[in-house]
């Protein structure tokens, strides 16, 4: 795999794991004891920090992406595992049998 395959997926993994972190540890003012200013949403966070969500998102996506990597490399979960249009060939068989007669 290119380097630069590795990159984009891990840019992925990594928007994906900043929208999965984002809401851990995020208060509203209410929750925080602070009062609202007027006009403000009641779902407003008073005490988000970007620079967290960012490191935290960053380590989760390194995580997931080596995961996927060392699976690319050894070859644990395939394509034709998670194929579940095409039946596998036993089954298959096993219906053809079934339709010429082999359950009489």
């Amino acid at each position: 795999m290119q380097w630069t395959s590795v990159l984009a997926i891990y840019l992925l993994f990594w928007v994906m794991s900043a929208f999965i972190v984002m809401p851990f540890g995020i208060r509203t003012h209410r929750e925080a004891g602070e009062e609202l200013i007027p006009g403000q949403a009641d779902s407003a966070p008073s005490n988000f920090r970007p620079g967290r969500v960012a490191i935290r998102a960053t380590v989760l996506a390194a995580v997931l992406c080596a995961i996927f990597y060392a699976n690319y490399v050894n070859g644990w979960i395939t394509a034709s595992d998670i194929n579940f249009m095409e039946p596998p060939e036993e089954i298959v068989k096993e219906q053809i049998w079934m339709r010429e007669g082999g359950a009489d």
